[in-house]
């Protein structure tokens, strides 16, 4: 969450190249309350966290290999550990949520990871969507409930340009691939859907909610675009490479616990097979901020306030 209404910044991965950007310091990571210090900025994100509980998967047959933490967890340490020790008065909460900027997202990416790289189908993945969808607006909802006004959300990135995903579902028809980018379409369309419903809900929510201001952020076209033209952004190796997973024609092999990191990690996208490197992270963050792959367009021609915060709840 940001307390800087209609100038604004990113969580996560993207925290650090937007508080560049603003000339606001880093937000700290929450992690259950271990990091309550000050109250003008926190980051509940968690690695692999999901958009709905782990009990979700598992009435599925979905094995999940550690406990996760779910959006729901995070909203509950916002409303229960954060806000009640910062801002106990009713006109400090109310002055809080509503300079501030809420960052819901990205998330909804790995329930989608252990459902399609433990085989399900996409028929069965695609029928939980509206689920995941539904556990974003509904933190949503809960969020304007506590006050909040401005809420950025993400949607889901290009999983069919994801090294994890080339490598898994590799095939010989060139049908399957898209000829400019090399990524699986029928992947891409999956996160398209996805991020269709998203939109669509916050369409709805916003209609119902008139004064709060609820922006969508293009994760997925900011990252095609330099995946169409890699050399054009500085990645040397292309789109579709990862910097430290192993051989083949991704450089990624998920056998390996463990493997050297590449030399020049700018020059890559991919990390580690289902994440960004932080070049590429930067260059997603750029056009969120600077240029126009958020609806509606961010304005960021602000200067840096210590009066200003931020609260994110995401994936990583």
């Amino acid at each position: 969450m940001f307390r800087r209404p209609p100038h604004y910044r990113l969580h996560c991965s993207y925290s650090g190249y937007a508080a560049e950007y603003l000339g606001l310091p880093l937000v700290p990571p929450f992690y259950g309350g271990k990091n309550l210090s000050g109250g003008s900025s926190v980051n509940f994100a968690a690695a692999s966290a999901n958009a709905l509980p782990d009990s979700f998967f598992v009435s599925k047959g979905i094995k999940i290999p550690n406990a996760n933490i779910s959006l729901s967890d995070q909203l509950s340490w916002f409303k229960e550990l954060f806000l009640p020790k910062f801002y106990r008065k009713p006109s400090e909460l109310k002055r809080f949520m509503e300079e501030s900027l809420v960052i819901v997202g990205e998330i909804g990416g790995n329930d989608y990871n252990h459902a399609l790289l433990q085989g399900e189908s996409m028929e069965s993945v695609k029928n939980f969507v509206p689920q995941v969808v539904g556990a974003i607006t509904s933190a949503i909802h809960e969020l304007i409930k506590h006050g909040a006004v401005t809420l950025i959300v993400p949607g889901n990135f290009p999983i069919g340009c994801l090294a994890a995903y080339l490598t898994l579902f590799k095939s010989s028809n060139q049908n399957d691939y898209d000829p400019k980018t090399g990524c699986i379409n029928w992947l891409n369309e999956f996160a398209t859907h996805h991020n269709n419903l998203l939109k669509s809900e916050l369409n709805r929510i916003q209609k119902e909610n008139p004064t709060t201001k609820i922006i969508y952020a293009d994760y997925y076209n900011a990252t095609m675009r330099f995946l169409r033209s890699p050399l054009e952004y500085g990645f040397s190796k292309g789109g579709l490479a990862t910097c430290c997973g192993g051989c083949g024609p991704y450089d990624i092999d998920p056998l390996l616990r463990g493997n050297q990191v590449c030399e020049n990690p700018s020059e890559y996208v991919g990390w580690d097979g289902l994440h960004l490197t932080e070049a590429a992270y930067r260059v997603v963050a750029t056009g969120l901020i600077k240029e126009s792959y958020t609806i509606p367009r961010i304005n960021c021609s602000c200067a840096s306030s210590s009066k200003y915060g931020l609260v994110g709840l995401s994936d990583q």
